[in-house]
């Protein structure tokens, strides 16, 4: 059962996750990074090109999703690193830091509040996120072209590269791509045809959108359709 709420931490959201169903899950693509909590472990789950596959076993995960470019700054690594990788924050961070974050995780009364708590704690300590790049998210999830984003927010096409894969981890094509999967699967699950929601969120015709969402989730859209990824 997986469940989500809006965390306090701004562009955030807390969720968990118990599988209920046998064999692996699958993890959608969707531009974001979480802080992961699983068996006592703190983890980053850095940003995915394709559908990420799981276990199959039924324990408890927990996680702080962050908005697309957030978890760089709060994290103090770029998002290229960790591209289509799930890596111990005791990698990432000195161990004693990681260890006293793990620690009070693990004292809360439950690991979703104790990742929000934490996460609300690094960002504390970290400076004000860079409006530029949530100004790169909101061009590129309202369907706005590369070279013309780059145009309007006036830092020329590789300058936009570069901060694309600090902040996101890929270059911003690639970020395109993955928003606009997740608006055609949110139209989709709210009962738009697949023919009209191609049409709405920018692809050719419907078997350019089946074909991207093969691609990037190893599914056929009416198979994601009713599925939270």
């Amino acid at each position: 059962m997986y469940a989500e709420r809006a965390s306090r931490l701004t562009g955030a959201v807390v969720w968990t996750s118990t599988p209920t169903e046998p064999g692996p899950g699958r993890v959608l693509p969707d531009g974001c990074m979480d802080l992961l909590w699983h068996d006592g472990r703190l983890l980053v789950a850095g940003p995915d090109t394709r559908a990420y596959v799981t276990g199959d076993a039924r324990t408890l995960w927990a996680g702080v999703r962050f908005h697309p470019g957030a978890a760089p700054a709060l994290l103090g690594v770029p998002a290229a690193e960790l591209r289509d990788r799930r890596v111990d924050l005791a990698d990432l961070w000195p161990a004693a830091r990681a260890r006293r974050l793990t620690a009070r995780v693990n004292a809360a009364p439950d690991p979703a509040s104790g990742l929000e708590e934490a996460a609300l704690s690094v960002a504390a300590d970290t400076g004000p996120p860079d409006p530029l790049v949530r100004r790169i998210v909101t061009a590129l999830d309202a369907g706005r072209p590369v070279a013309a984003t780059a145009d309007a927010l006036g830092i020329g096409a590789r300058r936009l590269h570069r901060r694309s894969l600090a902040a996101f981890g890929y270059g911003p094509k690639t970020l395109a791509r993955v928003l606009r999967l997740q608006r055609a699967l949110a139209l989709a699950r709210g009962g738009t045809p697949l023919a009209e929601t191609a049409a709405r969120t920018g692809y050719a015709d419907q078997a350019h959108l089946a074909r991207d969402v093969r691609e990037l989730t190893g599914l056929p859209p009416g198979e994601l359709v009713g599925r939270r990824g």
